[in-house]
């Protein structure tokens, strides 16, 4: 059974329960005020006529009623017998006459001395009261029984009996079509969360939201939530989808780097084997002078590779740290002998451009929160990749302060690049156009350079026109008052 119709049928049988305990309650009070008004008017009639009766003792103890009384009961609608028990007669009022009744006469053991009783006679119903009569406390001699025409009364309360059951009837029909529609126009909102969830599970389209302009309500609230939670899915899911395709990017430009120094290693190796093989000694005299400059060639090639490898692999080995979380040590800083180090061993590497100490100044009592290793080494990175794309002309490094950040400027006057390739230079593997296929790199550098920036906490600013060179600056979180003593 659906919500709906649960919700329906305890809603109904809510109302139902409070319709028959109401309905109940109004019908007992209602009949029991009206007869309580006939019993109360019979009485007061008995009790009228018992202060005025007039028993006498004539022939045969005959008995007399006051003739002015009895015009008051018949005006009243209520109807007298006199019994006497001595003489065994009874006197009728004009109305039971008139209407040819006789209420039965009980034995005087059988007597219901101020009590009520109902009975039909001829299709009427009367509320008949008994009046046992003596002449005194202890000798009953006659009986006097009253009766009120209950016709109107019990015609009121079947009209009420109908009235509430079929009122109570259509009422529950009507509040449980509207409670069926309500409950369904409520429900709607789900049936649209089941349908979007059902999409997702049998698609691929993360995109779906559900439409709800109603109340801010449960259920306004539910379709918010899974809205949102339908948001962060998508979102994981592109998240997921680009560490995938990265991963996949990665894969493929890795085993592209690796198979080129390995087929150079396999193609040097292959042709040492034949230098030396015995079948070539046959074949061609060896020459000393040649094989040794083949040889050293050969070995160069394969050290040379080989070298190109280990870095390829390192750098590999540091991304790959980085993605699975692992976080640099940091310690304060004095990060002008850190920069110190870097300039003076940057000299030695291999370089055509010039190498240019700027103003270091603003390093003076700058203090990072960092690692020195890391920090050289992300420095090295941008220093060797200037070098790197820049034929001719300098590089140059300084610094400069804003606010509390330290910025290391490291710039070049090399090949430069294209606006556009600015977003994608941290990229693994990326390499500008005009570097591809030129000058020899692995594409991983600045990717683990930006890592070791966000590591701590700094930013790194590109500014470059093609033709004209490249400037980098490392902005990094600073204090400028030194290390406490």
């Amino acid at each position: 059974m659906s919500i709906r119709l649960r919700l329906t049928a305890w809603y109904t049988g809510i109302l139902a329960v409070t319709l028959i305990l109401f309905s109940a309650s109004i019908y007992g009070l209602v009949y029991y005020n009206t007869y309580q008004e006939v019993k109360k008017r019979v009485i007061e009639q008995a009790d009228q006529i018992l202060s005025t009766q007039n028993i006498t003792l004539t022939q045969g103890w005959d008995m007399q009623l006051d003739p002015d009384q009895i015009i008051r009961l018949e005006d009243a609608r209520i109807f007298w017998q006199l019994n006497n028990y001595v003489i065994g007669t009874y006197r009728l009022s004009p109305g039971l006459a008139e209407r040819k009744i006789k209420f039965p006469i009980p034995e005087m053991k059988n007597i219901q001395n101020g009590k009520f009783q109902t009975i039909t006679i001829n299709g009427n119903s009367y509320m008949l009261y008994e009046r046992a009569l003596g002449l005194n406390d202890h000798t009953i001699v006659g009986l006097l029984q009253l009766a009120a025409d209950t016709n109107a009364e019990d015609r009121l309360m079947k009209q009420m009996r109908t009235v509430i059951l079929f009122g109570s009837l259509f009422t529950i029909v009507i509040a449980s079509s509207l409670g069926l529609f309500l409950a369904r126009k409520s429900m709607a909102p789900i049936g649209k969360v089941i349908e979007a969830a059902n999409g997702i599970q049998t698609g691929n389209d993360l995109s779906v939201r559900i439409d709800y302009d109603g109340p801010n309500d449960e259920i306004g609230r539910l379709i918010g939530t899974v809205n949102n939670m339908l948001e962060r899915t998508e979102g994981f899911y592109k998240v997921l989808e680009d560490a995938y395709s990265a991963q996949r990017r990665f894969v493929s430009d890795a085993s592209h780097e690796l198979r080129t120094p390995l087929t150079t290693i396999r193609g040097n190796v292959d042709l040492l084997k034949k230098m030396w093989s015995p079948e070539a000694e046959k074949h061609d005299p060896p020459d000393d002078e040649r094989i040794r400059s083949y040889s050293i060639e050969a070995v160069s090639d394969i050290s040379a590779e080989s070298e190109r490898m280990s870095r390829l692999v390192n750098d590999m080995l540091s991304l790959a740290r980085a993605d699975a979380g692992q976080t640099v040590t940091k310690e304060p800083l004095l990060l002008q002998p850190v920069v110190e180090e870097v300039v003076r061993r940057a000299q030695f590497l291999p370089r055509k451009a010039e190498w240019i100490t700027g103003n270091l100044d603003a390093l003076g009592g700058t203090v990072v929160m960092g690692s020195k290793d890391y920090l050289q080494q992300m420095l090295f990175i941008f220093i060797e990749n200037a070098f790197k794309y820049t034929e001719k002309g300098s590089v140059t490094i300084d610094a400069v302060r804003a606010g509390y950040q330290i910025g290391i400027r490291i710039a070049d006057t090399g090949i430069g690049m294209d606006r556009s390739e600015v977003p994608h230079i941290f990229e693994r593997f990326y390499r500008a156009d005009p570097s591809r296929g030129v000058i020899q790199g692995t594409g991983l550098g600045l990717s683990i350079a930006k890592w070791i920036i966000d590591e701590h906490g700094g930013s790194v600013e590109v500014m470059t026109k093609l033709g004209q060179g490249t400037t980098f600056v490392i902005w990094l979180p600073a204090s400028f008052n030194g290390l406490p003593e």
